[in-house]
């Protein structure tokens, strides 16, 4: 009886899907909707007003003191380092664990990643950082993943004993902060994306990088407008990676209540943290002295397949993030690292699952999906 009760429900219900971009839509569809009628009808739609203005208020809110809108994330990173003159022969340290765009940021430019094993929250692991420092290291991209700031102050002091540049990908770090300091301000740049799915997510693809360098900043925007400062005056050769004033506009409208949408999400994982209990799954740790957005609530479990299977047979949808680290993928296999490079980078690709977790998600949604995982 109980076991059919359950499945008359799972049919009535709607598929808990990982993330649901139109719930957040919703929240603010007003405002969204005026938005784009005011864009459109000011018959300016490339570097204008919005453009400026969501530089302004986003710097503002992350506390730097230049915010430069870029065309994706994956711009911002690989920008980043040409701006700061790093190619061929060069070495950046980063966090083998990472999404595969932090790692091409540097590729693209021609220089070479070397990895560095996580730790325990899932970020770069400071204490490994020094020994991979060679005569070619010339910066560290520390990745703020899944949400959570990176454990800063020793690397902070590496970079500045070596004479390092430092680049934080704050893409699913929007407002994270560590000991007070919020990420993308600790270095020489922070790279952002602003992709739907991102707790400051736009309609479509869009990016930005801050610095509290004037001259990193102003490179930056004749970098992104084909190495033009003035129109036809090309002072070197740039890219086309500009932020659209429809996505900045809404960027805008988002940004307001970021940190509301980051307290809801917050909530939810607080309840994730307090009532899921399970001894088949490891749950996220939160590092002392960092602050978590939540982009992701990733769990850990040697059952992975099982729990995927399970989930979504109760209509649960789940997403890996992610299964094939870096250096494993066929684009990285010039590196000539094999299976068993980095453990720990390894194990996690195996065992990672993000559990459903977006602004919108009801209670009752949060709790079926607590129920299934506790039973599993």
């Amino acid at each position: 009886m109980q076991e059919s009760l359950e499945m008359l429900r799972i049919e009535k219900m709607e598929k808990i899907m990982p993330n649901r971009l139109d719930r957040g839509f919703y929240q603010h569809q007003e405002e969204f909707e005026a938005k784009a009628l005011e864009v459109l009808r000011s018959g300016w739609y490339v570097l204008g007003k919005e453009v400026k203005n969501f530089e302004n208020e986003f710097a503002d809110y992350i506390g730097a003191e230049h915010c430069v809108g870029l065309a994706s994330g994956l711009d911002a990173l690989w920008i980043a380092f040409r701006i700061l003159g790093i190619g061929a022969g060069d070495e950046v340290i980063v966090q083998g664990n990472t999404y595969i765009a932090s790692v091409m940021g540097i590729t693209m430019n021609g220089a070479s990643p070397v990895f560095v094993e996580p730790d325990e929250y899932y970020n770069i692991d400071a204490s490994k950082i020094e020994e991979k420092i060679t005569c070619k290291t010339k910066a560290v991209l520390v990745v703020h993943l899944y949400g959570q700031a990176s454990n800063m102050s020793p690397i902070v002091e590496l970079c500045k004993r070596y004479n390092l540049r430092l680049v934080e990908d704050c893409a699913q770090s929007h407002g994270a902060r560590f000991n007070g300091k919020v990420t993308g301000t600790f270095g020489d740049i922070g790279c952002f994306s602003f992709y739907p799915s991102k707790n400051l997510g736009a309609f479509g693809d869009a990016g930005a990088i801050v610095t509290n360098n004037a001259k990193i900043a102003d490179d930056t925007r004749v970098f992104r407008n084909y190495g033009s400062e003035k129109r036809y005056y090309n002072k070197v050769v740039g890219a086309n990676s500009r932020l659209d004033e429809i996505q900045a506009g809404f960027l805008r409208v988002r940004l307001k209540y970021l940190n509301d949408l980051a307290e809801e999400k917050r909530g939810i994982c607080e309840r994730y943290l307090n009532e899921l209990n399970n001894d088949k799954i490891i749950l996220p740790k939160i590092r002392t002295g960092a602050t978590h957005i939540w982009h992701q609530f990733v769990i850990r479990t040697d059952y992975r397949d099982e729990l995927i299977k399970y989930l979504d047979d109760k209509g649960i949808g789940t997403i890996i993030h992610y299964p094939i680290p870096p250096h494993l993928s066929e684009a990285y296999g010039y590196l000539g690292l094999n299976r068993g490079a980095l453990p720990i980078t390894e194990k996690y690709a195996e065992t990672v699952l993000s559990i459903p977790l977006y602004n919108g998600m009801s209670r009752e949604e949060q709790k079926y999906v607590i129920e299934c995982i506790n039973k599993f």
